[in-house]
C-alpha cells in the first residue's frame, strides 16, 4: 500500500505487440510453487479454461512450456496490479496477492471473451486459441468499492469486478459513522453529557449524537479503545474514527466554537482530534469522515500523513458533472481544498435515487466525468455507491461501468456500454442503448435537477413527459420484440423496463383524472414481472415492491367521492412552512394521496404543532375523521404525538370528537399513518390540532434540530 501511494496511480497499459497462442492437448496450468494462493487462483482458471476449449487443461508445479498458462506471484508489482505477457510460446500471468486473481480474470475477458454477470450465470465462447496483448495494469485507484446485488453471494463476482470491501481493510468494520461505536452513548452518556455535542442550548448525548472534540477526556478514551482494537485485530491497521449521521449536530461548546471560528469550518475540531489520535498511531492509518457539515476543509489545519479523508460529495445534484452545477461546485471548492493538504483522500460518491430505485436517473456519463476528476485530483480511494438493487434503474449495467472506470477513468464510457449491452441483452441492444441516450439527452435538454432523494413525479414535466415516456415505452416494445425468441435476453430487457413501469404508476397516482381500470391493469402487471423477477426494495428504506402494490390499490385506486371534506376549503390556524403555504389551499382536500418522497401531495410542518379547519359547507352528520401522514425518518420526517379531534355546527364553539396518541416509531421503512378519530355529531366544521414531536429525538441522528410531520389528506365519513 505504502509502495503505491508513491505512484501516480493511474492506470498503465505496456504493450509490446499481440501474439497468437494455439492450446493443445498438452496444454497445462503451471503453478511457479505449491502455495495455496497460487492453487485457488489455478483453480480459478481451470474449470473455464477447459469448458472453453474442450481440452483437460491440467494443474502442475514446473517450469512453463510452449502454449502452457504460468502462473507466478510476483513482487515488483503494487497493489492490485498484474501483468500478461508471452514468453516463449508461453502465456505468462503475473501479480501479488488479488493481483494475480485479476490478472486470471481479466485474461479469461480479453483473451478467451467470457463474460460473467455473477451467480454463476456467463457468456463463455468456444475457442482454441486466444490473441495475447502484452501489458501491465496498475489501478486508479488502490481501494474499489461499489454495489451489485450479487457481491454477497457470489465471490467470484466481486473479484471479476475488482472490487473491495471495508471489512477487508478497516479494523472490526469501523469505516464510517463510528462516534457510537467508539464512545457509546448508553455507556457514557447519562453521566458524562459533557462528552457529546453542545447546541441549541445543551448537551446532546444519544446514539446519533456527535462528540464534543475539544474535550480531553474523550481523546484519552477513544485512544484506549483504539490500543485494544488494533491488539485485536494484527493484520488490519486502518480505522475510522467519524462523525455519526446527520446534519448540523455539530458541538458548538465555547471551545470547539472558538477552534471552528479559527479555522472557517466545523472540520476544524474533528481534524485536529483526529490528527491527536493519528500522532498516537503513527504506524496506523486514521480515516475520518468530511460529509455534510464537515465537508470543507480547515484554513489552517493539515491532516498528518496517516490520517484519510473520507470526502463525500452527498449534497450535489448528477444531471452533470461536478463543476457544471452549483452545488457541485460548491463541492469543488471541498475537493480542491483538501487535496491541497491531503495526499490521501477516500472519495464517496453518490450514483443513485436511494428513495426510488426504480425510477429512471439518467447519470451515467456524470459517474464517469466525475470519476476523471477525482483521479486528476490525486484520490487514492473510491466508493461509488449506487446501490445496485435487483430490478432497479440499470442494476447490472451500472456496477459494470464503475468497476472498469473505478480501474480506469480514462475507459471509454461508449465502448463500455456497447460491449456489455450487446452481450446482455443481444439483439434488443440498439433499442436499450437508444433509450439510455434519449434519456440523458432529455435530461441534459430539460436541465433537469436530479437529485438521490427525489420523486419520479419531479420529472413528470421533463424527463418523464408524456411524449417522451411514449417513446421511451416504443424502444422497450421495439427491444422485446428483438428477442423474443430468445427467453434470457427477453427476461433481461422486462427486468431492465420495470423503473418505467414504476414511473408511469407513480406519475398516475398523482392524477385525479386518470382512468382507474387501465392503471390497474398497469399495476397488475408491473406486480407480476415484481414476483417473476424477485424484486426485493424500491428504496434504501427496504420498502417491499409487493407491499406497494398493495398499498397501491388500497391508497391510490381509491374513491375519494365518499369523503365528505373532498374539495372542501381549508383555513389554517398554525400555517405549514412556507413553501407548502400555496400547497396547503387544496392538498388535504383534493382526494390525492402522496407518495413516499414529499415532493407532492403533501403539506409539511416543521418544529411545530399544526391547526386547521375545513368547512363541509353545510351541517352533515359525521362518524369519523381522519388524516394521512407520512414516516421517512432519513428525511427527518417524523409523526406526529398526537392528534386532536374537533367539531362545530357554527364554526365558534367546538366540542372534542376524538383524541388519539400515537406511539413512538423508530422503524426505518417509509409509511403512511392513518390516524383516526371515531364518535358521532351533527357538525358542518372538522377543526385537526396536530401535536408534532418538533425537535429530533437522540436516538435520531438529527438530534435536537427541528423535524417534520406531514400530512395528504384528511377525510370525513
Amino acid at each position: 500500500m505504502k509502495r503505491l501511494i508513491t505512484l501516480a496511480l493511474l492506470v498503465l497499459t505496456v504493450s509490446t505487440g499481440a501474439q497468437n497462442v494455439h492450446f493443445t492437448s498438452k496444454s497445462r496450468i503451471v503453478c511457479e510453487s505449491l502455495t495455496r494462493e497460487l492453487l485457488e487462483t489455478a483453480n480459478l482458471l481451470q474449470p473455464y479454461l477447459e469448458e472453453s476449449t474442450g481440452e483437460p487443461f491440467p494443474v502442475a508445479v514446473d517450469k512453463p512450456r510452449k502454449t502452457d498458462i504460468f502462473l507466478r506471484d510476483v513482487a515488483d508489482l503494487p497493489e492490485d496490479a498484474f501483468r500478461v505477457q508471452v514468453v516463449k510460446g508461453a502465456i505468462i500471468l503475473e501479480g501479488h496477492g488479488k493481483g494475480l486473481s485479476y490478472a486470471v480474470c481479466d485474461f479469461l475477458e480479453q483473451e478467451v471473451g467470457m463474460n460473467y454477470w455473477g451467480g454463476g450465470e456467463y457468456d463463455l465462447p468456444h475457442i482454441n486459441s486466444v490473441t495475447v496483448r502484452p501489458r501491465t495494469e496498475i489501478p486508479a485507484f488502490r481501494y474499489r468499492q461499489s454495489s451489485h446485488y450479487l457481491l454477497r453471494e457470489d465471490p467470484l463476482l466481486r473479484t471479476w469486478m475488482r472490487l473491495e470491501e471495508p471489512a477487508d481493510l478497516f479494523v472490526d468494520n469501523l469505516w464510517v459513522h463510528t462516534c457510537n461505536r467508539l464512545l457509546p452513548a448508553s455507556r457514557y452518556g447519562a453521566e458524562h453529557p459533557e462528552y457529546y455535542a453542545y447546541y441549541g442550548g445543551k448537551r446532546h448525548p444519544g446514539s446519533a449524537s456527535q462528540w464534543c472534540m475539544s474535550n480531553p477526556e474523550v481523546l484519552e478514551i477513544v485512544c484506549r479503545t483504539l490500543d485494544s482494537l488494533f491488539r485485536a485485530h494484527p493484520q488490519q491497521s486502518m480505522i475510522s474514527i467519524s462523525q455519526n449521521d446527520g446534519s448540523d449536530t455539530y458541538c458548538r461548546c465555547p471551545a470547539c466554537q472558538a477552534i471552528i471560528d479559527e479555522e472557517g469550518s466545523p472540520s476544524g475540531p474533528i481534524l485536529r482530534f483526529v490528527n491527536a489520535v493519528a500522532e498516537r498511531f503513527p504506524d496506523k492509518e486514521i480515516s475520518t469522515l468530511a460529509y455534510l457539515f464537515s465537508v470543507q476543509p480547515p484554513k489552517h489545519t493539515k491532516p498528518r500523513p496517516n490520517v484519510s479523508i473520507m470526502l463525500c460529495d452527498i449534497d450535489c445534484r448528477r444531471q452533470t458533472s461536478l463543476p457544471e452545477n452549483p452545488s457541485g461546485q460548491v463541492f469543488m471548492r471541498a475537493l480542491e481544498g483538501w487535496s491541497a493538504i491531503c495526499d490521501n483522500i477516500f472519495l464517496w460518491d453518490y450514483g443513485i435515487n436511494f428513495d426510488n430505485y426504480l425510477s429512471p436517473f439518467p447519470n451515467l456519463q456524470t459517474l464517469k466525468d466525475n470519476m476523471v476528476i477525482f483521479q486528476n485530483h490525486g484520490v487514492k480511494m473510491h466508493f461509488s455507491q449506487i446501490n445496485s438493487s435487483r430490478g432497479g434503474d440499470f442494476a447490472e449495467l451500472r456496477p459494470y461501468l464503475v468497476s472498469k472506470l473505478m480501474w480506469n477513468p480514462q475507459a471509454s464510457l461508449d465502448s463500455l456500454e456497447q460491449h456489455f449491452c450487446e452481450a446482455y441483452y443481444g439483439a434488443a441492444a440498439p433499442q436499450i442503448l437508444r433509450y439510455i441516450h434519449t434519456l440523458e439527452g432529455a435530461a441534459v435538454a430539460t436541465d433537469v435537477d436530479l437529485f438521490i432523494y427525489d420523486s419520479p413525479v419531479s420529472y413528470k414535466g421533463n424527463i418523464l413527459q408524456p411524449a417522451l415516456m411514449k417513446r421511451y415505452n416504443a424502444m422497450f416494445d421495439e427491444a422485446e420484440a428483438a428477442v423474443a425468441d430468445d427467453p434470457l435476453r427477453l427476461s433481461r430487457v422486462l427486468r431492465t423496463r420495470l423503473p418505467l413501469q414504476y414511473s408511469a404508476l407513480e406519475i398516475a397516482r398523482t392524477d385525479i383524472h386518470r382512468d382507474n381500470e387501465a392503471v390497474a391493469k398497469d399495476l397488475d402487471l408491473f406486480e407480476s414481472r415484481i414476483r417473476e423477477f424477485n424484486v426485493p426494495s424500491l428504496n434504501e428504506r427496504a420498502n417491499s415492491p409487493l407491499e406497494y402494490c398493495k398499498l397501491y390499490r388500497e391508497r391510490y385506486l381509491k374513491s375519494a367521492q365518499d369523503n365528505l371534506a373532498f374539495g372542501c376549503p381549508v383555513t389554517y390556524a398554525i400555517s405549514p412552512r412556507p413553501k407548502y403555504v400555496e400547497l396547503a389551499k387544496t392538498a388535504l382536500t383534493d382526494g390525492l394521496y402522496g407518495g413516499a418522497g414529499y415532493v407532492e401531495s403533501w403539506v409539511g410542518w416543521e418544529g411545530t404543532d399544526a391547526d386547521f379547519t375545513i368547512d363541509l359547507g353545510s351541517v352533515l352528520p359525521i362518524h369519523e375523521i381522519g388524516a394521512d401522514f407520512l414516516r421517512q425518518i432519513g428525511a427527518w420526517v417524523l409523526e406526529p404525538k398526537a392528534v386532536r379531534f374537533s367539531v362545530s355546527a357554527d364554526g365558534k364553539e367546538y366540542r372534542e370528537f376524538d383524541y388519539k396518541q400515537l406511539e413512538e416509531n423508530r422503524s426505518g421503512t417509509i409509511e403512511f399513518t392513518p390516524v383516526v378519530g371515531k364518535g358521532s355529531a351533527q357538525a358542518r366544521y372538522v377543526r385537526l390540532y396536530v401535536e408534532g414531536v418538533k425537535d429530533c429525538p437522540e436516538w435520531h441522528y438529527g438530534v435536537g434540530n427541528p423535524c417534520w410531520f406531514f400530512i395528504d389528506e384528511v377525510w370525513v365519513k
